[in-house]
């Protein structure tokens, strides 16, 4: 199993209508690094989702329902979508700020690169952020 955080502006796509439609393709990533963090993706992996924009902050689980497929979205075939499936919504945000300020999570991406929309993280990283929502 594999760990990654997926990022939204909840101005476009909040957690809570997630939750509602339970499922969604995961489409119009138009960055190299992130869709291959895409096409590493497999079914049952877990997925955390985080709010950019004004709140920055994680807010809920989710997991891979359906590996990589041809992103509908997209004029060429180089880019690709998942489907992710809604989970619970996490006890209480983890802010970016606490992100940052925590030790074991100084190297994720959502740190060193904060543009990037999808990313991998470890198993450690992925429970820290949750044990941070407790």
């Amino acid at each position: 199993m594999a760990y990654f955080l997926v990022k939204q502006d909840p101005a476009n796509y909040p957690f809570e209508q997630f939750q509602k439609e339970k499922k969604t393709d995961w489409t119009g990533v138009r960055n190299y690094q992130a869709r291959n963090f895409l096409r590493d993706m497999q079914k049952g992996d877990d997925v955390l989702f985080y709010h950019s924009g004004d709140e920055k902050a994680v807010v809920g689980l989710s997991s891979v329902s359906k590996a990589a497929f041809p992103d509908p979205t997209a004029d060429d075939d180089a880019w690709i979508a998942v489907e992710l499936k809604a989970g619970k919504k996490l006890k209480n945000p983890v802010p970016l700020a606490a992100v940052k300020a925590d030790p074991k999570l100084k190297e994720i991406l959502l740190v060193r690169n904060g543009r990037i929309s999808v990313m991998a993280l470890s198993k450690v990283e992925f429970e820290r952020i949750v044990e941070l929502s407790e």
